[in-house]
């Protein structure tokens, strides 16, 4: 979830009163770091994942299912291996917002060998394994994006309530126990938020309207203890949740990249932005909030809401006395804007920037792009300050500066080297939905890998206005947006020339997965092509080969989204009333389906497209005579 600083949490009104300092050293710093390493050159290709896992406890005699609150006791045990041996470790556990999930990462980064691609699923069932061996005869872990009924009445074990007049949240639904306890980071951002804001989070959804539904569909909030102003913040037809918990109790799938040097990193992060779309539309798993069937497939904007600080001047609700800017997006948002001179004239939306850092960043001569892109990350204030980071050496710390930036949560982050270490300048792909199944988010990870490695090969021009991208962030959240939506995309991705304008048109997922004959080529033909000219040995050519299927009958609509599959579970089960409610007993049902599916137990044609059968395996054959390396590819000329 970022950074994880270790200390004493400071309140809110004493982190304001520091928001200054942070912001001028973290840019002193960012300064210091960029000078330094702008010129490295010659890392290769590393990259990993991360998945974040729900622990859920089973009630068979009850037909109920609950979050187990056992992150930080499970969280002792997978960390004694990195702590006793790092070298030789498998996978890094990190502890996550809420007490029901951990997070895992691959033990080291993937290499640049082709090879590395069949061993990623593995890795992934390694430490889905780990965690299971961990786990009471009741307990199941599951990669699933959002849990069905979280906020409900008892959706906890151990039982909790939630206390709206008091703590970090005060909700209404989402209890304090169910708040990380192990690091305090997690309820300070919690309080914080709430206090920037002025007022609890406001998160709306508009409900799915089934035959039986409510219309319109309004909740008595006063039940649960609402004061009055959950009511003034919940809209008609809509799902209403008030508390962080809702987006950052949320598991996604993340990857990152360490690029050549700062130019390819800048090229990927501009390249991958259009695509966050296109991969948030194809890995699309949240249909389902606080027991209702909603009329969106992702959490995307759920999560937006759940950290939106923004005061009521910044939103542009009263006009501005104590702020500095009104702000059109939460801090959890899409990207603004492009970092590289070609991509900076797809830059069609006014940027909001802190004018004094952006020629503060000029003056020490940080290219206008960058400094631009930086003085917008620092319009923001700090959320979470702890009293022993206040007073940092900037020619040798970066905190202040990854204070603002690990808070900036974007769909691309583009990341610095870090103080003192091997790793390079990094790019981070943030918008991918987590899947049920190891081979599903294999082979959204492998892919994604696939086509950096195609951009940089084939030298593919993917930018769109950035607009048409913001456009495209609202429309393929929509209720299966796989298939019914039309996304802005670049005709020509083999164009040179920055000059050449607007070149988007709107094609169907399937389209710019696919191909459209001769007038659109496809991102997974452009994909083969690459592998093509690579001399793969069989196993990998095999898994990756059904990865690419994967995608593409997602893409067409022959393997169902899991937020399909989920709604079509729902709709279909006899316990559904045609009311848009998820009942205990139904998401009980679909707990041990999706438990039953990602253990292998459970054949889902219509989920997987098929009965996927990998030769992923746990490590790179020793005996291999022929090993192929990616090299890193010289990033374009045309910036």
């Amino acid at each position: 979830m970022g950074l994880l600083s270790e200390g004493t949490p400071l309140s809110w009104p004493e982190t304001k009163k520091h928001a200054d300092h942070v912001r001028e050293h973290g840019i002193k710093q960012f300064i210091n770091q960029f000078h330094q390493l702008k010129g490295r050159q010659g890392d290769c290709l590393k990259w990993g994942d991360e998945i974040e896992y729900m622990i859920i406890k089973l009630d068979h005699k009850n037909r109920k299912a609950r979050l187990s609150l056992r992150g930080s006791e499970l969280l002792e045990v997978l960390r004694e291996a990195e702590e006793t041996n790092p070298k030789e470790v498998r996978s890094l556990w990190r502890p996550e917002y809420a007490e029901y999930m951990v997070e895992g990462t691959p033990g080291h980064p993937y290499g640049s060998l082709v090879q590395h691609f069949n061993i990623v699923e593995h890795n992934m069932s390694f430490r889905r394994s780990e965690v299971q061996s961990l786990l009471q005869p009741d307990e199941v872990v599951l990669s699933l994006t959002n849990f069905f009924r979280l906020g409900c009445e008892d959706f906890t074990y151990p039982p909790s309530r939630p206390n709206p007049t008091s703590g970090a949240s005060q909700s209404l639904f989402f209890s304090e126990a169910a708040i990380t306890q192990s690091h305090p980071r997690f309820a300070t951002l919690t309080r914080n938020i709430r206090e920037r804001r002025g007022e609890k989070v406001a998160i709306n959804v508009p409900i799915y309207k089934d035959l039986k539904t409510p219309r319109p569909f309004v909740e008595d909030l006063s039940q649960y203890g609402d004061d009055g102003s959950s009511a003034a913040a919940a809209k008609e037809d809509h799902v209403y949740m008030d508390a962080m918990g809702f987006g950052m109790g949320c598991s996604c799938l993340q990857m990152t990249f360490q690029a050549c040097n700062i130019r390819e990193a800048r090229v990927l992060y501009d390249h991958l932005t259009p695509l966050c779309p296109v991969m948030l539309a194809l890995t699309a798993a949240t249909p389902i909030y606080r027991g209702y069937l909603t009329d969106v497939d992702c959490r995307w904007d759920v999560i937006s809401s759940s950290v939106d600080c923004r005061t009521r001047e910044e939103r542009g609700l009263d006009p501005l006395r104590n702020d500095r800017f009104v702000i059109p997006k939460s801090r959890y948002d899409s990207v603004d804007c492009y970092l590289s001179e070609c991509g900076a004239r797809y830059n069609d939306i006014p940027l909001v920037y802190d004018k004094q850092i952006y020629d503060q960043l000029i003056d020490s001569k940080i290219d206008e792009f960058m400094a631009q892109h930086v003085a917008h990350l620092f319009i923001r204030d700090s959320i979470s300050l702890f009293s022993e980071k206040i007073h940092q050496d900037d020619e040798k710390e970066m905190d202040h500066f990854e204070n603002i930036q690990s808070t900036n949560w974007q769909t691309m982050r583009f990341k610095l080297p870090p103080v003192n270490s091997n790793i390079g300048w990094r790019v981070e792909f943030r918008p991918c939905e987590v899947q049920l199944t190891d081979f599903e988010n294999a082979a959204f990870g492998v892919f994604i890998v696939l086509l950096t490695r195609a951009i940089l090969t084939f030298k593919l021009n993917m930018l769109i206005p950035i607009s048409k991208v913001d456009e495209n962030m609202k429309n393929c959240q929509k209720r299966n947006a796989v298939l019914d939506e039309k996304l802005w995309f670049r005709r020509d991705l083999f164009s040179r020339d920055c000059d050449k304008g607007d070149d988007a048109s709107l094609m169907t997922v399937n389209e710019i997965i696919n191909g459209k004959g001769e007038e659109f080529v496809g991102l997974i033909p452009l994909v083969r092509q690459y592998l093509g000219a690579l001399d793969m040995d069989a196993d990998t050519a095999c898994t990756t080969g059904q990865y690419l299927n994967f995608i593409s009958a997602r893409a067409a609509g022959t393997a169902m989204t899991t937020a399909a599959w989920l709604r079509s579970f729902v709709t279909s089960h006899p316990e559904y009333k045609q009311d848009s409610v998820v009942s205990d007993g139904i998401a009980y049902d679909l707990i041990i389906a999706a438990s039953e599916i990602t253990q292998g137990k459970r054949e889902c044609k219509e989920l997987l497209g098929g009965t996927p059968k990998t030769r992923t395996s746990e490590d790179i054959p020793k005996a291999m005579k022929k090993i192929i390396q990616m090299t890193c590819i010289p990033p374009r000329n045309a910036e």
